[in-house]
């Protein structure tokens, strides 16, 4: 990742027949949330199914000098498999939103620069998917994986 993808407003690349739907989802409403942006998460890949969300390092995100907090990573991954959860939706679903119900991180590494996560959607129910994160360093080292339960919301039929 360079810093030419941190900086500024990220440059998306949409692949696959993702639905609108699932796009605005990913875009507005995870990538767009005050969290997300307060720590500079940014989309650099959607397809449906699968996610890539970028992280810059910055010293305000650190636990020590040049390591990044561990919830600053279990954030980008929570919100990654949120986003691969959304990428799979169509106006078929009638969904309203989501949820993480669970999420299980093994950290393998310190996270000392900026990180991709790629969040790859490996079931999908009407109300449920089961998704796997990866993050790497900028320099493709291993820093945590995660497996992360998202529950869809519906709306209710009367």
């Amino acid at each position: 990742m360079t810093s030419q993808v941190m900086a500024g407003p990220p440059v998306v690349a949409h692949h696959g027949r993702m639905h609108p739907l699932a796009r605005t989802w990913i875009d507005d409403v995870l990538a767009g949330s005050p969290v997300a942006r307060s720590l500079g998460i940014e989309v650099l890949d959607a397809r449906p199914e699968e996610v890539r969300l970028g992280l810059a390092f910055r010293d305000d995100l650190t636990t020590v000098p040049g390591v990044l907090h561990g919830g600053v990573i279990a954030t980008v991954m929570d919100v990654a498999g949120a986003a691969a959860s959304a990428s799979g939706l169509t106006d078929r679903d009638d969904a309203t939103g989501g949820a993480t119900t669970q999420l299980d991180i093994s950290y393998v590494s310190a996270g000392t620069g900026d990180l991709v996560a790629t969040a790859t959607v490996l079931d999908r129910t009407r109300s449920t998917t089961h998704s796997h994160v990866v993050v790497r360093g900028a320099d493709g080292r291993l820093v945590a994986t995660a497996q992360v339960t998202s529950r869809i919301f519906r709306r209710s039929r009367a």
